[in-house]
């Protein structure tokens, strides 16, 4: 049986909608937040030298990162299910798609949220020259990269309905996870075929099931 240590509002959440999506039976080991901190608690370091989600435990194997758990999950369960045809060009779109999420899209993302959650955790007396270094690293790093990965994926949206073609992947569940982050901290729905992506996978039956199953998790509005 599968077991996803699940923490909220973060990566997880994919892994969970990956299995609603498969049809495979899985059990959810919750965890929360630090409230003050926003870091994950440290019960997760019996699971994970690193202490990160997502990780899943299957039998006595326990598999880390969500691009290495989603190719195993889809290995072990998929039967070629949300993967194109092995040389096609949806494949290799899917290959790239699936690896961007993480290697490309996050990582200015996560330096918006670092630099927005940098003045409250600096000294009294320091905190108005902290947000502002803060701000202007905003505006002259991350907010443009931001802006460019929201314009590339909308052009990439307006060629096809799904990131790897005509159909459905788990490329797609890759994605949702920096789409949805852009879409709180930056104005990601104010691109049409972004908003548009994210209203139809929303609205998807499984993605559902999987909120049902994981719990509030604010990025689903």
């Amino acid at each position: 049986m599968i077991t996803v240590h699940h923490l909220n509002n973060s990566r997880s959440q994919r892994i969970l909608w990956l299995l609603e999506e498969l049809g495979v039976p899985y059990t959810v080991r919750r965890y929360e937040r630090n409230p003050a901190t926003m870091q994950a608690p440290q019960e997760l370091k019996a699971i994970h030298p690193l202490g990160k989600s997502p990780v899943v435990t299957d039998n006595n194997r326990v598999i880390a990162e969500t691009g290495a758990i989603v190719e195993y999950l889809l290995a072990r369960f998929g039967n070629g299910r949300l993967i194109p045809p092995q040389g096609s060009d949806d494949r290799l779109r899917y290959l790239y798609w699936l690896h961007y999420a993480e290697g490309s899209a996050m990582p200015p993302l996560l330096m918006k949220l670092v630099f927005l959650r940098l003045p409250a955790g600096a000294p009294m007396p320091l905190r108005g020259i902290v947000a502002r270094i803060a701000a202007m690293a905003q505006q002259r790093f991350t907010d443009p990269q931001i802006r460019a990965h929201m314009d590339y994926w909308d052009t990439e949206l307006a060629k096809s309905e799904w990131f790897a073609g005509a159909e459905f992947t788990a490329a797609d569940i890759m994605m949702s996870f920096p789409l949805e982050a852009a879409a709180s901290r930056a104005d990601a729905r104010s691109r049409p075929m972004v908003k548009a992506f994210l209203d139809r996978i929303h609205a998807r039956p499984a993605y559902q099931a999987a909120l049902r199953t994981g719990g509030p998790y604010d990025f689903a509005s």
